[in-house]
């Protein structure tokens, strides 16, 4: 994995880590993870190609 991918990866889940207790149960935060991560890997391309890499 590459250092761009390893960062922004860890910022998407950094956030997620302050929001989760807020979310609720294991199921909502499982859903939300999923869909989160999900959104992070579809938008890794867009974020790439803005700082021109």
């Amino acid at each position: 994995m590459d250092t761009i991918a390893m960062t922004y990866y860890a910022v998407i889940c950094a956030a997620l880590s302050l929001l989760s207790p807020a979310i609720g149960g294991v199921i909502p935060r499982v859903v939300a993870g999923v869909v989160v991560g999900m959104a992070a890997a579809a938008g890794l391309p867009t974020v790439k190609a803005m700082l021109g890499l």
